[in-house]
């Protein structure tokens, strides 16, 4: 299948950011119009912080739309390294924050004992989404999807076809990565929700992460670089929104 990939430079992060937040409120003013309610689903880390700033001044009817995340780290919503506390505090904010909020975090000791309250929740959204907003790491992550990772053949299934006749979940839980930076426990969405959406739009700045794109762009195994479950699938469109 052939993949449906554009691609949106801009010379600063801020025009970036820009762009992307009039291209996802143009999508969710689509599907409220159209539908009468809209799906964001977004991601953490320090990348999209000024893109939520700009989403949230974009003018629509954000009552009508619902946020989640792509992915969750396992501690409370007042700890910095929330991506609930981010969403909250850059863009749930002036008209946004009139949206429904869908948190991928309860107050349970794991994840693993969090995961079927949130599949439920998950469960009752308005899927396919409007817009599922990624971003990708160094080693070629996006959401909580870690090269070679353990969980990866279960958080893949229906797309490598490796779960049968089973039941395939929204969400799963993920043992801390081997990361210097946040080695928590997290919950993320798996390629069932992920694909489950009438638009992609990959978030990413530096020239670094652009060479890992281009090298993930090429044919090869999604558990290398997990990122090409967004790159590699045909059924939707990617927007690649790139900065120097």
């Amino acid at each position: 299948m052939t993949p449906l990939i554009h691609f949106h430079r801009a010379p600063t992060a801020a025009l970036l950011a820009q762009g992307l937040a009039d291209f996802v409120a143009q999508r969710l003013r689509a599907g409220v119009s159209e539908r009468g309610q809209a799906l964001l689903v977004v991601s953490g880390g320090s990348t999209p912080v000024p893109f939520f700033e700009a989403l949230a001044q974009c003018d629509l009817d954000w009552s009508r739309v619902t946020i989640t995340l792509a992915d969750e780290r396992w501690v409370p919503e007042d700890h910095a390294d929330s991506n609930a506390r981010l969403v909250k505090a850059h863009l749930l904010q002036g008209r946004a924050a009139q949206a429904s909020w869908v948190p991928l975090f309860k107050a349970e000791a794991t994840p693993q004992q969090g995961q079927a309250a949130i599949e439920r929740k998950l469960a009752g959204l308005c899927w396919p989404a409007d817009v599922v907003v990624l971003g990708m790491g160094g080693d070629g992550h996006t959401a909580s999807l870690f090269p070679h990772a353990s969980e990866l053949s279960v958080a893949l299934a229906g797309v490598t076809g490796q779960r049968g006749h089973e039941p395939v979940p929204r969400c799963m839980a993920v043992a801390a990565p081997a990361l210097p930076n946040v080695p928590v426990a997290r919950l993320t969405l798996t390629a069932r929700a992920l694909l489950d959406t009438r638009c992609l739009a990959l978030h990413i700045t530096g020239s670094a992460k652009w060479a890992l794109l281009q090298s993930a762009l090429q044919d090869g195994p999604i558990e290398q670089w997990p990122i090409r479950l967004a790159l590699q699938q045909g059924h939707v469109p990617c927007e690649v929104f790139h900065a120097d």
